[in-house]
């Protein structure tokens, strides 16, 4: 098995490299990113950002067309940094806290962790404020920009996305006040992923009543992106893994939905000792809307085996092919996902491969 640095470098030279033949079209990805520590055990929902190809950071809070070479940026709310409402940061710094993804490390330590991100804050995040602090487990902190992957493991459901939406997403964030309003139950992270999204697919991703009582959660958000992707085959939505760093911290847990941590985790006993009518609301919400098994099988992990099959531009036809969707993040999951070879790639038909997984998954959700 590949080691995980190996993984990271490829990761990224997949992301450079995939349609780069075609220039009018760019990706975007949304991130489901695995809850992790004692927050993430209080609240498993987890956290959405989304990456853009094509958008860069000029500074973590003013956008502009990429320069070529450039890899684009990870934009996501938080909480916590300075009063803004967005941050963005450039792509291999958001996962690893370093600037060249052949310095990403295959095992971390506490020590390691923090020296990676104290040299990435003084190099880029200062003008973020000198009273920015790091955080900790109760204020959020500049800390949460970068190094993501030491924290949890994160999946990445990528879509095309064109020049002229691009640019409409750069002038709108850069002309509108980026100022928080950060609530956790109606304006957190997977809200201001919801309104990106509707920024290329209008009206897709209204806030909904069921599930999770009106609230927004990651889960909910990429569960909608996926059924959009079924009934149109030219979003080209494609998933695959980007492995959490071990040595850091215990492996993450999987995205839950509030219905599902409330139903499924000992929130359960106080709820039904309390009112067992809301409790059994609460599971009828969760059998009936909550219950998304939204990744495959065997999500696609980037590795030189098919660098060469993926950077080809009948690339766009190998999404959604890894096989029936499974439970989040099984028993059985190790560090890294199975990596396809060139050969297995090589034998599927690129006209057919594009939505054969996509019936997998239509099959699995109906």
């Amino acid at each position: 098995m590949l080691s995980l640095r190996i993984t990271a470098l490829f990761f990224v030279a997949f992301i450079l490299f995939s349609f780069g033949s075609v220039r009018g079209q760019a990706q975007a990805a949304l991130l489901i990113e695995q809850p992790y520590g004692f927050f993430g055990a209080a609240n498993p929902t987890g956290h959405n950002a989304i990456y853009f190809e094509r958008i860069c950071a000029e500074t973590p809070v003013k956008l502009r067309r990429c320069e070529p070479g450039e890899l684009g940026a990870v934009i996501s709310r938080y909480q916590g940094i300075s009063g803004y409402d967005w941050v963005a940061i450039p792509l291999v710094p958001y996962l690893y806290s370093v600037d060249d993804a052949s310095a990403v490390p295959a095992h971390v330590d506490a020590a390691t962790v923090k020296r990676l991100r104290d040299r990435y804050h003084e190099a880029h995040l200062l003008s973020l404020g000198a009273r920015l602090g790091k955080g900790n487990l109760i204020h959020g902190g500049w800390s949460q920009l970068v190094g993501s992957a030491y924290e949890r493991r994160i999946y990445a459901f990528r879509f095309e996305t064109s020049e002229e939406q691009d640019d409409a997403l750069i002038a709108r964030l850069n002309a509108n006040p980026n100022r928080t309003h950060f609530d956790l139950v109606f304006n957190n992270c997977a809200d201001f992923a919801r309104k990106l999204l509707n920024s290329y697919f209008p009206g897709k991703f209204p806030r909904n009543i069921f599930p999770d009582a009106g609230m927004t959660t990651p889960k909910q958000i990429t569960y909608k992106l996926v059924r959009y992707a079924q009934k149109h085959p030219e979003t080209q939505l494609a998933i695959f893994e980007i492995p959490q760093i071990p040595g850091y911290r215990r492996q993450s847990r999987s995205n839950k939905s509030v219905a599902e941590s409330l139903t499924t985790t000992l929130y359960a006993i106080p709820i039904a000792l309390a009112n067992p009518y809301l409790a059994g609301g609460l599971f009828a919400d969760y059998l009936m809307h909550g219950r998304h098994n939204i990744l495959p099988k065997h999500p696609q992990v980037p590795s030189p085996d098919d660098l060469t099959a993926w950077a080809r531009p009948s690339a766009a036809s190998f999404v959604l092919t890894s096989g029936s969707v499974a439970a989040q993040n099984p028993d059985s999951a190790g560090i890294q996902a199975p990596v396809a070879t060139a050969d297995r790639l090589a034998k599927k038909q690129p006209g057919a491969a594009g939505t054969s997984g996509l019936e997998e998954m239509k099959a699995t959700h109906d």
